[in-house]
């Protein structure tokens, strides 16, 4: 009888009494924020805490390197002033729908106002997203509006080195029983695998059961909107949007053995000539580095990729990938729809991408998409001609998001292009 209570609880020494007052409930999903309840992740004052982790996503950290180095007060409150949303963003409808949104927290850039009593009443109630104005500067734009393909128009594009945006930055906030469904779990099983998986991070996913919102360790996404961003959930307003997955050693550093940074430029240069003519557009950037397998997983597999006999193929470009890490793509894009609902998008009318898996992870969760864009041919590096033939043969890209004749589907699993 000890043995399975033992089981059940899995009740760890080093996990602080859980006993005292009951915290702040959430109820995700609710149709107002005062009856939803804030999000709670304080390390000062543990009977206020109401979710597992805490703020700041990876960056987590940084701080508690910061405070070991007494660089840092650990009872430091942010001060709020002056940083509410440049822009506001909804509510919509989605925001109080239990099931459109898991992954983050809808409210999570109003904190200061929707939750202003509970601030007032010494609650350290922080923002988890944060909306901003900016201007981006990249040579690919400067180039486009030399070869006279966009125009400066003096207000999206001041100047060839000045494009107007409204950016925002998430941190992830997961409400575990809406992403176990996503995924096709049971709750229990993602608190478990989540709580073995980190080493035993977190042990409260297993010893509190009360506790429903979990803040991963792990990075946002950030958000450029072209245009204005009142209008994105406007379904009459012409939307071309992007979501892209991280790739830093193109995005940043240009290699030239993918097509990440020119799909991300060209994506860019579409949204801001949607938006001249009378549209808005739309960047998400999702920190996904090596398909969410990381950059060291990432060049061991560009060795062995180069080092096989034969050299580098189409044809074993996933299973190399799936040799070493043991899966070919982590990218999973269940909870990527998530950010769209949280801008009211009900629409795309042109998504830039040729991704089936984001596609149907769209169209699943209700979006509209009309025209997908296909990156040009003359923008594919010669390099990077192996992973788009690869994709291409692994029914990556299909115009209306529908994967190869199950013929076809079997040789590319065969050849090890798709799992």
């Amino acid at each position: 009888m000890a043995d399975k209570h033992k089981s059940k609880h899995i009740k760890l020494t080093s996990h602080p009494s859980s006993g005292g007052a009951k915290p702040t409930p959430i109820h995700w999903g609710a149709p107002d924020p005062r009856t939803r309840g804030p999000i709670i992740a304080t390390l000062t004052t543990s009977n206020h805490r109401n979710v597992i982790g805490t703020h700041s996503g990876s960056y987590a950290v940084y701080r508690a390197l910061a405070i070991a180095a007494k660089a840092l007060d650990p009872r430091h409150v942010p001060d709020l002033t002056n940083t509410s949303p440049t822009d506001p963003v909804g509510p919509y409808p989605a925001w109080h729908d239990p099931e459109k949104i898991v992954s983050l927290d809808p409210y999570g850039a109003v904190v200061s106002t929707v939750f202003a009593d509970y601030l007032e009443r010494g609650y350290d109630v922080r923002p988890t997203i944060a909306v901003t104005k900016a201007h981006i500067d990249m040579p690919e734009i400067v180039d486009a509006i030399e070869a006279g393909r966009l125009t400066v128009d003096g207000k999206i594009i001041k100047s060839p080195h000045e494009i107007a945006v409204t950016k925002a930055a998430t941190e992830p906030v997961w409400y575990l029983p809406g992403v176990a469904k996503r995924f096709g779990c049971t709750e229990s099983e993602l608190r478990r695998t989540l709580f073995e998986q980190t080493g035993g991070m977190f042990p409260e996913l297993v010893t509190r059961g009360d506790l429903d919102v979990f803040l991963p360790p792990i990075g946002g996404q950030t958000v450029y909107m072209f245009g204005d961003p009142s209008r994105i959930a406007d379904p009459g307003v012409t939307l071309t949007a992007r979501v892209h997955d991280e790739c830093n050693g193109s995005d940043v550093f240009g290699s030239d053995i993918c097509t990440c940074r020119p799909y991300l430029a060209h994506a860019i240069e579409e949204c801001i000539r949607g938006a001249q003519a009378g549209g808005v557009g739309l960047i998400v950037y999702f920190r996904k580095e090596g398909r969410a397998l990381g950059e060291v997983t990432k060049f061991l597999v560009y060795n062995a990729r180069k080092r096989q006999a034969g050299g580098d193929s189409a044809a074993s470009y996933f299973a190399r990938t799936e040799c070493v890490a043991g899966v070919q793509d982590m990218r999973f894009q269940e909870l990527m729809p998530d950010v769209l609902h949280w801008l009211g998008v009900t629409k795309i009318h042109r998504l830039v991408s040729m991704s089936n898996m984001k596609y149907d992870a769209i169209v699943r969760a209700g979006i509209e998409v009309g025209e997908r864009v296909r990156i040009p041919d003359e923008l594919i590096p010669a390099d990077a001609r192996v992973e788009m033939d690869a994709k291409m043969a692994a029914g990556y890209f299909t115009p209306d998001g529908v994967v190869p004749a199950q013929d076809e589907l079997a040789k590319a699993k065969g050849r090890g292009l798709v799992d």
